[in-house]
């Protein structure tokens, strides 16, 4: 029986250190071997392959890790157990799951039957969730800045606040959600969420739950308010808090969500970006 850890290096703003519950295993003699996911993840077939029913395969990093992982690995059977240890940023997945201990835990069940995102054509499965408006301008102007300065940590708060502020334009919106259209003006943010928390400990919709039995997902409006209004009432999204702003704040639940914007924004699913998108279609695995 061996544990084999896939490490993203490029997870926790590339903090390579190993972690206290691996360096414990090592020191009571067990086995543990670490693969560099960038690696292995371009041919996971062959990776399974070289694993035994005995193993434990230990996923190692963020948000962005586990998303990739289940896209990649869509359709192929595990061949052992499936643990997952935190080693990201944001962290909302943990923070769902209301887990602080950092220390690797069984997670299989988690990724089952995760809902669907399209986006011109192309589609993935989500983990937390699908953000349009300025989530996706955030973790846009964060890939830019972390291309030019990679060595330096991007302040996402930062971006958000100067958006609302001064460069972001909020955008006319129409949501479908199982079949019922309403309309938004001036949306500021309309993610689709699996999970409660988003954006590194926004609980953007805090009776969520990503166990439902039906599947169904949330989609939060935040809109109708010029950008000091906006401003004042944005940190609130962080305790839940922003639902009691009734005239700019709203969530519509079901199964299957389409969201359109007038003009083209970033969308970013779990963290990872995608640009100039007008519309998203999120919905629940059949």
């Amino acid at each position: 029986m061996s544990h084999h850890i896939l490490i993203n290096p490029l997870a926790g703003d590339g903090n390579g250190t190993a972690p206290a519950w691996q360096v414990e295993m090592e020191s009571q003699g067990q086995t543990v071997i670490t693969h560099d996911i960038t690696a292995v993840s371009k041919d996971y077939p062959a990776f399974f392959a070289t694993l035994s029913k005995d193993d434990t395969l230990i996923l190692c990093g963020g948000d962005g890790t586990l998303n990739c992982f289940v896209n990649d690995t869509e359709g192929l059977s595990l061949p052992c157990e499936l643990l997952y240890a935190p080693g990201g940023t944001g962290n909302d997945f943990l923070r769902d799951l209301e887990r602080t201990d950092g220390r690797p835990f069984p997670v299989s069940a988690y990724l089952q039957d995760l809902p669907f995102v399209e986006i011109r054509g192309k589609r993935w499965r989500f983990l937390n969730n699908v953000g349009f408006g300025i989530d996706g301008y955030c973790c846009e102007v964060g890939d830019a800045q972390r291309a030019a300065k990679p060595d330096k940590k991007v302040n996402y708060t930062g971006i958000a606040i100067k958006g609302l502020l001064f460069h972001y334009k909020p955008t006319n919106a129409t949501v479908v959600v199982d079949g019922k259209t309403y309309t938004y003006k001036k949306a500021w943010l309309a993610p689709a969420m699996k999970g409660r928390y988003y954006g590194g400990g926004m609980n953007a919709t805090p009776a969520q739950d990503r166990r439902d039995p039906e599947g169904k997902i949330s989609v939060m409006l935040f809109y109708g308010q010029g950008r000091l209004r906006t401003l004042m009432a944005f940190p609130s999204i962080f305790k839940g808090e922003h639902i009691q702003h009734t005239g700019m704040v709203a969530i519509h639940e079901g199964r299957d969500v389409r969201v359109t914007f007038d003009s083209p924004r970033a969308v970013q699913i779990d963290g990872e970006t995608v640009l100039d998108v007008t519309e998203y279609h999120a919905y629940a695995a059949e």
